[in-house]
């Protein structure tokens, strides 16, 4: 374990500017420019008959003027505050921010690629179609199910995506009015009763055993002639695998129920095991976490969902078909049991490009180490800190993520909130903190198969010297934190009840 020098009261005074060498201070823009000016020279526009029928503006726009380096300067300034993958390590528990390999992205922005518009004809984008039907294909291998959906945008709409088809499926066996129920685990995503609940589904809750994971038995329990489908993610957000998973899966389809899994942690089984071998009926992939696409990608993200044999007949629109030597987009639902169209255009093909380079860099082989990889990192931190930390379902194995309770700050004044908040005075991003809310002060760490041993060290080392500092009663420098970011600790219970959304210069 690494030594770390003690820590030392920041004595630096202040500047006349606010500025701390490279550490700029940065105004708002309405506090740079002036809204009654411009940062650069217009000509006056010759005259011309308005088109807006009465509907244009009629006061100033009221936006502050600059020039072009005085916003080039602003945004730079601004993005040397944000904290990235590519600054440090990135402990957040359940989001799996893993590296983004440079390569995937060259690749998504070749001309012919980046430059696709939805409206071309066919013939002239078999390549994306055959790269489409490409990463279906060992999506569809990865997971082993029967029919695949590209188009949702995000592993919510990819929920959605799937509860829709369930939906479908219940209705067509005449059961749509009955089976209105969607077991979920206590342990859940938020996602999951949202998306249940936007169905029109309520929402039964299934309780966690002692050891933080679901039992065959208390799904049993739940289960009924009402039950349309159980939402439950496999490893689960405790970080533990779901051991009776096929119990489970079993349960539910004698009731004549479905199994949706959630696939927000795929990173930790991909490439070793199969969700369609659990007994799994649709399940959404995240690209953005278990295949290295970017978060968000600068804009429409991927949640491809797969489908087993009883959900295939009623994958939504549109979707890749071979046609002979030609691929295809079926565009139209009629004559089939689609539930229809969930989203006009998939829109985010780059992301496709990064997942498929992603999968074909790495082969079946450097999936599967990627994934035992990032288990073998979660049990690394949950092994360098039991000693100092508490685990709310005892000292076990975990999958790619580590959970951990405020237990052991009992008596310090320290709360988990602090604990997070000292985190960034070190450099860091906190981990997930207060999720699951099964766990009590819950702390989940998530370092992926990113990070090296001595990342990870180094991570392990601060996060023994807080806990160190915390437990000899030295509270001060957890509840002021952070003390060195560019803004000091908010009141952000106030901000999100009292958002101030409008500049004033009062």
């Amino acid at each position: 374990m690494l030594d770390r020098p003690a820590h030392i009261d920041d004595e630096t005074p202040d500047t006349f500017t606010g500025n701390r060498a490279l550490d700029q201070e940065e105004p708002l823009l309405f506090e740079i420019g002036r809204t009654d000016a411009t940062g650069v020279d217009v000509d006056e526009p010759p005259q011309f008959a308005t088109r807006l029928g009465g509907l244009e503006r009629k006061d100033q726009i009221g936006l502050p003027g600059l020039s072009e380096p005085e916003a080039m300067r602003h945004y730079v300034r601004l993005s040397r505050k944000n904290y990235s993958i590519d600054a440090g390590l990135y402990p957040l528990g359940s989001c799996t921010m893993k590296h983004n390999p440079r390569a995937n992205e060259k690749l998504a922005r070749l001309e012919g690629l980046a430059d696709l518009h939805p409206l071309q004809p066919m013939s002239s984008v078999q390549g994306a179609l055959e790269l489409m039907e490409t990463l279906a294909h060992w999506l569809l291998t990865l997971t082993n199910m029967q029919a695949i959906a590209l188009s949702p945008k995000a592993g919510a709409h990819g929920e959605l995506c799937g509860m829709m088809a369930i939906k479908s499926a219940v209705a067509a066996r005449g059961e749509g009015a009955t089976r209105n129920v969607v077991l979920i685990p206590q342990s859940a995503h938020g996602t999951n009763p949202a998306t249940a609940a936007l169905l029109g589904f309520s929402v039964r809750v299934v309780p966690a055993a002692e050891d933080g994971t679901v039992r065959a038995a208390a799904v049993r329990e739940a289960l009924g002639p009402d039950v349309a489908a159980l939402m439950l993610t496999n490893p689960n957000t405790c970080g533990l695998f779901e051991r009776e998973i096929i119990e489970i899966a079993d349960a539910v389809h004698d009731a004549g129920a479905y199994f949706y899994c959630d696939g927000a942690n795929f990173n930790a089984i991909a490439g070793v095991a199969r969700p369609g071998d659990f007994g799994v009926d649709a399940m959404h992939i995240n690209l953005h976490k278990t295949f290295s696409t970017p978060h968000g990608g600068g804009g429409p993200g991927a949640g491809p969902v797969v489908l087993s044999e009883r959900l295939a007949p009623f994958a939504p629109v549109p979707f890749v078909r071979r046609n002979g030597e030609s691929l295809e987009l079926v565009e139209h639902a009629e004559g089939t049991q689609s539930f229809g169209r969930m989203t006009t255009f998939h829109g985010q093909m780059g992301m496709f490009v990064r997942a498929l380079a992603y999968l074909l860099a790495h082969g079946g082989d450097g999936v599967a180490q990627a994934s035992k990889d990032a288990v073998l990192s979660a049990n690394y931190v949950r092994a360098s800190l039991r000693d100092v930390m508490s685990q709310p379902f005892g000292d076990r194995l975990c999958m790619h993520e580590v959970l951990f309770d405020d237990a052991w700050l009992k008596g310090t004044g320290v709360s988990t909130l602090d604990f997070a908040k000292a985190m960034i005075d070190e450099g860091y991003h906190p981990m997930t903190i207060y999720f699951p809310l099964v766990a009590h002060g819950a702390m989940l760490i998530e370092p992926t198969e990113s990070e090296s041993k001595a990342s990870l060290d180094l991570f392990i080392a601060t996060l023994r010297d807080l806990a160190k500092h915390a437990k000899e009663g030295d509270a001060k420098r957890f509840t002021q934190a952070p003390r060195l970011a560019p803004r000091r600790r908010v009141d952000e219970t106030a901000a999100a009840r009292k958002p101030v959304l409008r500049w004033s210069a009062g």
